[in-house]
């Protein structure tokens, strides 16, 4: 059996004391796989007298993460701490700088790193694994850059933020209000005490901005991405999507196109039938096409303790292993630069909720506004859910909720639409709009 492997952990909460104690319990059974033993030497993390459930007594502690990171009792330092910058990313390029493996599960820091972090584990001859830091424990990282080398991918996409998948499948399920299920995530610890970052789409788009690089080869763009959150949905959005045979779920989309590639999260109705529309709770899915293996779905924990730490491990094992696979799936020199494609026509349509005056002319307006824009309506679906028997409020002065379903266009023609629309005095409030797409 080879010689021991030795790890360094940076960073011990929920992710990192899992991993100690799964290396520790599986010490024998890991050795075996792995052709070595694998033991933690080194640990980091900010407070020494916090309970984490584990011993460490016999475990050399770091204060600093680039003091661990560059300790000659380590070969392979864990980075678990998060951020795109400060110890984290110091303590990375240190470690890959001192010629040591790195693992991480820090999405922020690769979205905004990754391309020149890559190049330093190259220049170094060392390992820069990340199979965490997208879709937790689904091994989507190895699919696509190695199980899925043989096929030209034309599309991934999937829920890659288990918090906003919980929140719209509790709305659906349950009919609340998109702040009722917020605060039960944040009770049930799905959500931090500051959602932002997860219920408006960051999250899932610095997944998706690495997904995209292993996909097409390219480098990461992550400012490139369209961003939109689940904010703003409704139950009325909930109940239409029900009714027009579609569920409501945060996409993470990119798709290669002939003027380059498109990368996009945002709130999506998905057919019901679809496999993705099925993905409930805190679960995540990623679904790639590929040209010969067709649509493979992944699906699994996107967080937790020990389903993060389990994806830790593998990358560990491989290099364990001597596997040496470039990070990014191809040296970062055959890398193709980053290239938005061109605006093109949205092949599911678009769902279109307004708040409309009961006057006179007002659908006329509205319909005359669309087809300037070149945009053809499949169906007006008109709903008077806020006048009561009884109620004396003239007619014209209480808004209507109006649900319009378009047939294929362009997102800038539906923007331009919905601007003029806004400006006619026709409709109250901001218009929803919601893609719809076609998925397998």
């Amino acid at each position: 059996m080879k010689s021991e492997l030795r790890v360094g952990v940076a960073g011990l909460g929920t992710v990192g004391a899992s991993l100690v104690r799964l290396l520790r319990r599986k010490a024998d059974s890991f050795a075996a796989r792995c052709g070595r033993p694998v033991t933690v030497t080194g640990v980091s993390a900010r407070d020494r007298s916090r309970d984490r459930g584990i011993d460490l007594s016999g475990t050399a502690w770091f204060d600093r993460a680039e003091d661990l990171a560059v300790s000659s009792d380590i070969d392979v330092f864990v980075e678990l701490i998060g951020g795109d910058n400060g110890p984290a990313e110091a303590s990375v390029r240190a470690a890959l700088a001192a010629g040591k493996h790195v693992v991480t599960a820090n999405k922020a820091l690769l979205a905004r790193h990754g391309v020149e972090l890559a190049r330093l584990a190259e220049e170094n001859g060392v390992s820069l694994a990340f199979e965490a830091a997208a879709a937790g424990g689904i091994p989507v990282i190895k699919a696509v850059r190695e199980s899925l080398a043989g096929n030209d991918i034309s599309r991934i996409y999937g829920i890659l933020n288990g918090t906003c998948n919980y929140i719209l499948t509790r709305m659906e399920q349950e009919g609340l209000d998109f702040s009722e299920c917020l605060a039960d995530a944040q009770r049930l610890g799905y959500a931090e005490a500051d959602p932002t970052f997860d219920i408006e789409g960051f999250d899932t788009a610095h997944k998706l901005a690495l997904l995209t690089s292993l996909a097409f080869g390219n480098e990461i763009d992550a400012d490139a991405i369209y961003i939109e959150g689940i904010s703003s949905i409704t139950r009325a959005d909930i109940e239409a999507a029900t009714e027009l045979g579609y569920r409501i779920k945060l996409l993470g989309v990119a798709q290669k196109t002939d003027s380059g590639i498109e990368q996009r999260v945002h709130p999506t109705m998905v057919p019901r039938a679809s496999a993705i529309a099925r993905i409930d709770g805190v679960l995540n899915a990623v679904a790639i096409d590929g040209d010969a293996v067709g649509e493979v779905v992944l699906v699994g924990p996107g967080a937790g303790g020990n389903a993060t730490a389990s994806a830790v491990l593998g990358d560990i094992a491989d290099i364990a292993r001597g596997l040496a696979i470039p990070a990014l799936g191809r040296p970062v020199g055959k890398l193709s630069p980053y290239k938005a494609a061109r605006m093109r026509m949205h092949e599911g349509g678009y769902y279109i909720r307004l708040a409309v005056y009961d006057r006179p002319g007002a659908f006329a307006e509205i319909a005359r506004i669309m087809a300037g824009e070149g945009i053809s309506l499949e169906s007006i679906v008109q709903r008077d859910r806020t006048r009561r028997v009884g109620d004396q409020t003239p007619h014209g002065d209480t808004p209507q909720p109006v649900i319009l379903i378009t047939y294929e266009t362009t997102e800038a023609a539906v923007k331009r639409a919905l601007a003029t629309i806004s400006a006619q005095n026709v409709v109250a409030g901001t218009p929803q709009l919601i893609r719809i797409e076609k998925l397998g």
